[in-house]
């Protein structure tokens, strides 16, 4: 039995990771703004125009995530991701389809955003939190982490090559691609969702933890929402505009590609150490200083342009995006309870997707107005220290979660 249930675990870990590896993260958003100015240039748009279509993105899966999140809660996430994972590949193939129509150019990524929501870390964070317990940082970390991470730094050298030989229209037909062969043999072969409570592994079963409507009512909820959301938020915005902030400083390709690499690298090794970090902690204090080095990178990204100090920033940056995609599912499991979580992290992913659609298009109507990123990045710096407080004001995980009559992870 304890044999059946760590080779299931591995295969879930492999399958989760490869999950994320081309989910939407690193095949839409990562790459975004390598396609930006082309895009731009050639259909004679203003930035903001172009990057509205993140904010669509952010729009459609907020509406999607709470649905599939109560389906997964009823059905299993596995019945979903498979199919969804062969109609994500599709979408973003069909991306190259784009004609010069904005209303098209902004339908093609409506479906693809509908589609990229069943393939999703939230929906995979779902099956590793019903099969990891003591270890559920560390799992969720290394899946989320190395699967986001190592796709976020694959892709963008992926992305140029082909633009580079095919065009942006022929890089989003091989990413498609990709996502495909890469992720459904694995999904296939390795996805297996969580045995039910007495079913099999020890775990926390239906019957524990709260209800979506009983998470709402506490400060808990509200305070870990606004904290991930302004962080997560904030830090990918800069991301998704690594490469128009620095080439507008006359800084060459080589190194923001250096950059986005580090950033995306070291958000992907951080979400495993941060994990880890949150297996051995009573409490989230721990990530609030995570907070404030992003917050640091982004100053210093706008105040140097040599090699080194750039991948610095952009190192600190990874640290603050891989601490806030690390933590949410683990705020959740813990606080909360797997009793519903499908629908709480459904709901709180959907704000989390909102908010990295809304800032990035924030930032391009500051930068069409201004000419400069600059007070758009100011703001983020602002927006990283008020989530850093936020998380140093949430209790203690078994002081929350009892007040709650959640059993905590191996009671």
């Amino acid at each position: 039995m304890a044999d059946d249930k760590a080779r299931a675990q591995l295969g879930v870990l492999i399958a989760a990771t490869a999950g994320n590896f081309v989910c939407a993260t690193p095949a839409v958003q990562t790459v975004f703004g390598i396609f930006l100015v082309p895009i731009s240039t050639e259909f004679h748009w203003p930035r903001a125009q172009v990057s509205g279509v993140l904010t669509l993105m952010a729009v459609v899966t907020a509406l999607a995530y709470p649905v599939l999140g109560r389906a997964a809660d009823r059905w299993g996430a596995r019945r979903l991701i498979l199919p969804g994972n062969l109609a994500f590949a599709a979408s973003v193939a069909a991306l190259s389809l784009a004609d010069g129509r904005l209303w098209q150019f902004y339908a093609l990524f409506a479906v693809m955003s509908v589609a990229s929501a069943v393939p999703s870390t939230m929906m995979f964070t779902k099956v590793v939190a019903g099969w990891f317990e003591a270890a559920r940082g560390r799992a969720l970390g290394l899946t989320a982490g190395l699967g986001n991470g190592a796709g976020s730094t694959v892709m963008p050298i992926v992305a140029g090559l082909l633009m580079a030989r095919f065009g942006w229209r022929g890089a989003y037909q091989g990413i498609g691609l990709l996502v495909a062969l890469i992720g459904f043999p694995l999904l296939l072969a390795f996805l297996k969702d969580p045995p039910k409570a007495g079913a099999g592994p020890a775990q926390a079963g239906p019957e524990q933890g709260l209800s979506l409507a009983e998470a709402a009512r506490t400060s808990t909820f509200w305070i870990t929402l606004t904290a991930i959301a302004l962080g997560a938020g904030c830090v990918t915005a800069v991301f998704t505009h690594v490469a128009p902030i620095l080439g507008d400083k006359h800084v060459g390709e080589g190194p923001i590609i250096a950059v986005i690499s580090t950033f995306a690298l070291v958000c992907a090794a951080w979400q495993i150490a941060v994990g880890w970090l949150l297996d051995r902690t009573r409490a989230p204090r721990i990530a609030a200083p995570f907070y404030l080095l992003a917050a640091v990178g982004v100053l210093l990204m706008m105040r140097v342009h040599d090699t080194p100090n750039l991948i610095l920033a952009g190192a600190l940056m990874g640290i603050g995006l891989g601490t806030e995609f690390g933590a949410l599912p683990f705020f959740i499991a813990r606080y909360f309870g797997l009793r519903a979580y499908g629908a709480i992290s459904g709901v709180m992913y959907a704000v989390v997707m909102f908010m990295q659609g809304l800032t990035p298009v924030l930032m391009d109507l500051v930068f069409d107005a201004r000419g400069v990123y600059d007070a758009a990045l100011y703001a983020v710096v602002g927006a990283l220290v008020c989530g850093a407080a936020l998380l140093l004001a949430l209790k203690p995980y078994a002081a929350a979660a009892a007040a709650a009559g959640v059993v905590p992870a191996g009671a």
